[in-house]
């Protein structure tokens, strides 16, 4: 069973950083593709990032290019995204997610706030 377990949001002001953590368990972390994907009040699932298994080519989308930063660890089964330069459309439920589209198996989610 496909377990993720994102951690590390929390409120904090514009301009300021973020680093979010997921551990991952149940499937073969270091063979996946992983993304992160966030949900803002009132909108859908937006894909924010991915990273292919072997940590080499990540992608982003254009609204965090620049300031966010996907990473992994696949000897600790974990996936990182460092955000910096939070600004208030960031905020949303941020997603640890199977797969490279953001749209396969997540988990529960943590809240990410940027407000002043």
């Amino acid at each position: 069973e496909v377990q993720l377990v994102e951690s590390g949001g929390g409120l904090v002001q514009p301009g300021g950083s973020l680093r979010l953590s997921c551990v991952a368990s149940g499937f073969t972390f270091s063979a996946s593709t992983m993304s992160w994907a966030r949900q803002a009040p009132g909108k859908g699932l937006e894909w924010v990032s991915n990273i292919i298994s072997g940590g080499g080519t990540k992608y982003y989308a254009d609204s965090v290019k620049g300031r966010f930063t996907i990473s992994r660890d696949n000897a600790k089964n974990m996936l990182y995204l460092q955000m910096n330069s939070l600004k208030y459309e960031d905020t949303g439920v941020y997603y640890c997610v199977k797969g490279g589209n953001g749209l396969g198996s997540r988990g529960q989610g943590t809240q990410v706030t940027v407000s002043s």
